[in-house]
């Protein structure tokens, strides 16, 4: 894999991984991907959701579980490769995990297909696994070239629901204390109202909260919140 490839992959958080992954909605979903990671039984796994269910973590977090044992992976994100066209995906087989986001955002464009059938195909030869997300089942996407929908369909299929808002806000109270910080439902109910409720916005804030509550030695409060975010 040459180092042009390995700059094409995603760096990976560091908060991406299996205790980080929180809310009982999605608690089994995640175990049975865990319990797969690494198993010849599943060549391939693809985990359907919408935007905000989880999954970027999850391929994160199972990269970071085969590197802890001395394995390769490496994680991609089909949003930035598809502007590198397919020629992209070349010699990444070469990876013990192969972990490919937003696969959806290329099904439909026959060389794209093409590449991603030949790559499942020789990753699958070498003995690798590979993790693919969809932002749905791959039933319900127009494929071009049928062997790689045959392919998709055959995978270990892990379908993530999407976040409530009580699991939101358990989510962000168990990343606050993993920071030291406490945040209290009426807080986590303030931010909710006042931002989207995407995940990643949610945990975006956090971040900022975080920077600004170690700076100013406060702790998180509405008025803290107010001033921090301009709101």
């Amino acid at each position: 894999m040459s180092g042009t490839q390995l700059t094409l992959g995603v760096r990976l958080r560091d908060d991406a991984r299996w205790a980080n992954f929180h809310g009982e909605r999605n608690a089994a979903a995640a175990s049975l991907i865990r319990a797969a990671c690494g198993d010849p039984a599943h060549p391939l796994l693809v985990i359907c959701g919408d935007e905000d269910t989880g999954k970027s973590h999850l391929l994160q977090a199972a990269c970071h579980d085969y590197e802890s044992t001395g394995h390769s992976a490496a994680c991609f994100s089909l949003a930035e490769l598809r502007e590198l066209g397919p020629q992209a995906l070349a010699g990444i087989e070469a990876m013990e995990l192969i972990a490919l986001d937003d696969v959806h955002l290329v099904i439909g464009v026959p060389e794209w297909e093409e590449a991603l059938f030949h790559l499942y195909n020789r990753a699958r030869d070498l003995g690798h696994q590979v993790m693919i997300t969809l932002n749905d089942t791959p039933a319900a996407h127009g494929f071009t070239l049928a062997d790689l929908r045959s392919r998709f369909q055959e995978g270990l299929l892990v379908q993530l629901g999407t976040y409530r808002d009580d699991d939101r806000v358990v989510i962000l109270q168990a990343r606050a204390e993993q920071r030291g910080l406490v945040l209290s439902s009426e807080v986590a109910g303030f931010i909710m109202r006042r931002s989207s409720r995407r995940l990643g916005a949610l945990l975006s804030i956090l971040d900022q909260l975080d920077e600004n509550s170690l700076q100013a030695q406060r702790r998180l409060t509405i008025p803290f919140v107010k001033s921090v975010m301009g709101w």
